[in-house]
Order: C-alpha cells, then sequence, then structure tokens
C-alpha cells in the first residue's frame, strides 16, 4: 500500500492530501530514509513523522485497504509520541 494511503486509512492523518504534502516535504521516514507519498510501506515497517511540535514514531502491523474508525489503531503501534514545548 502507499504510504499516502496507509496514513489517511489508518487516520494517523486525517486527509490523504495532507499526507502527500508531509511526504513531499521529507517530514516522514521510512525504515531511516525520506519517503514519497508513493512509497510502499508493509508489516514491521518502522515510521518517523515529524508534524512541527511533535514528532511520532509507529511500527505498521497491519495493512487493510479499509477499516472502522474505532478499529484503525490497530494497524500500527506507536513506539514515540515526542511533543517538544514551545
Amino acid at each position: 500500500m502507499r504510504l499516502d494511503k496507509f496514513l489517511k486509512v489508518s487516520r494517523v492523518i486525517k486527509r490523504r492530501t495532507l499526507a502527500k504534502e508531509v511526504c513531499d516535504r521529507g517530514q516522514i521516514l521510512l525504515n531511516g530514509r525520506t519517503a514519497k507519498a508513493g512509497s510502499v510501506v508493509k508489516p514491521g515497517d518502522i515510521l518517523d513523522i515529524n508534524f512541527g511540535a511533535r514528532r511520532l514514531k509507529i511500527r505498521i502491523n497491519l495493512i487493510l485497504a479499509s477499516v472502522p474508525a474505532k478499529e484503525a489503531d490497530n494497524m500500527y503501534e506507536i513506539l514515540e509520541d515526542i511533543r517538544q514545548e514551545t
């Protein structure tokens, strides 16, 4: 599955266009390397996502084409959630 679609389906980022923009700005690392929106993700991959003052590190557990909102967080495991004070 494409990275931007995974971020939207898993609800890590609410909109696919926003996920693409974050990727295009180089704010997402896939297994330690800068990721593009079209990068293919699979279970076991590690994502480092930088949203301004927040850094989120997750491990992908499942790849599903669609999932109910209540079950979306089963698609990944949060490894780190760092919020920097400004």
